[in-house]
């Protein structure tokens, strides 16, 4: 009877354990990984080179790398050489419900002189350069069946209808460009490759995600030396360092992996007392774009509150405002489940902001 009694007493501490470790586990950042073309379709084949190789082994080597990080969730449209749709790339990210979206491809032209690396985030062609591109990677759609079924009339071909998807991205364009950005830092500043710039196109992939997404030309097939330099080993792993590092850059500076941690590595009471809540006003940042709206319900899903923040030519949009860090919590709830997947908490100490891994 002891012994009976025994175990079910160690079972149950184990259970116990189990329970509280999981509780205060936290959620993981979810980053999927997309490697452009696959299968029978090749992509350009600039100098015999296949995009769609090269594009997936830097997506691998993104992957190892990435995989370090124990806070990281990865998730691949594709490990393997297989076609998908451009649609079912988009559904995989938003049924995962991830935190970035991250594309890769190989640029080609028709003079061999061009090289370079850019990073694309969706927004309105600012030159015949970028729309041409866009149309490059959109018509993938025509070999697809069934394509006007399953992209609603979309005309990769026509201006009116990529200016039409720069809409639903508008929510996640700053924090694209963040991610952007800190890619093509580092393919400049690190790699010394040709800097083609951060730049705004109408990439139906990236319109149909409901998270900040990136998409990346690595650079030029058709330009010799920038082709064998993508095709080697080198380069790839080069270059999926650059854009790996950048992930994490990204990842470090939103602050949504550290606000939990605020529960679990203190009380209430300890937190309060090391940083008086009087001095502290928390926000959730639901959306960041170019165009300023009205802070009216109807213009963010029905949340009521939203106030607006005015940084540089671009406008920055809160729901909820509170010093209390458990109602900011349930604020950030009621945002995500209105559709803001991607918001977070931000932080102002005395009117200046903070990082909320500074609590």
């Amino acid at each position: 009877m002891q012994t009976l009694v025994k175990h079910l007493l160690v079972s149950f501490l184990f259970l116990l354990t189990s329970f509280s470790f999981s509780q205060v586990t936290p959620a993981k950042f979810v980053v999927v990984l997309d490697a452009g073309h696959g299968g029978w379709e090749p992509g350009n084949i600039g100098n015999g080179y296949r995009e769609k190789n090269i594009a997936l082994n830097i997506i691998l080597a993104v992957g190892k790398k990435l995989e370090r990080q124990k806070d990281i969730k990865l998730i691949y449209t594709r490990k393997t050489d297989v076609f998908l749709e451009l649609y079912e790339r988009a559904a995989i990210a938003n049924e995962a419900n991830a935190d970035l979206f991250v594309s890769v491809h190989c640029d080609a032209w028709t003079s061999s002189s061009v090289y370079g690396a850019s990073t694309f985030v969706l927004g309105l062609h600012k030159n015949a350069a970028n729309l041409e591109i866009a149309k490059k990677e959109n018509s993938v759609i025509f070999l697809e069946e069934d394509y006007e079924k399953n992209y609603g009339g979309f005309d990769p071909n026509s201006p009116e209808s990529l200016i039409g998807l720069t809409l639903m991205q508008e929510d996640y364009l700053d924090q694209s460009i963040l991610l952007a950005t800190a890619v093509q830092d580092n393919f400049i500043n690190k790699l010394k490759r040709k800097n083609r710039g951060v730049k705004q196109a109408g990439f139906w992939v990236l319109h149909n995600t409901y998270m900040p997404s990136v998409l990346i030309e690595t650079g030029f097939l058709t330009n010799k030396k920038e082709g064998a330099y993508l095709s080697s080993k080198k380069g790839q792993s080069q270059m999926s360092s650059s854009i790996s590092n950048a992930i994490i850059k990204y990842k470090e500076s939103l602050n949504t992996s550290f606000d939990d941690s605020i529960i679990v590595e203190e009380s209430p009471k300890e937190l309060e007392y090391s940083v008086p809540s009087s001095e502290i006003i928390f926000k959730v940042q639901i959306a960041a774009g170019s165009r300023k709206l009205e802070t009216k319900s109807y213009n963010f899903k029905g949340l009521k509150g939203v106030t607006m923040e005015s940084i540089g030519k671009g406008y920055k949009y809160y729901y909820g405002e509170t010093s209390d860090y458990s109602e900011i919590k349930k604020q950030r709830e009621e945002a995500r489940k209105k559709g803001y997947s991607s918001c977070f908490i931000v932080a102002y100490k005395n009117g200046v902001k903070i990082s909320v891994k500074r609590l």
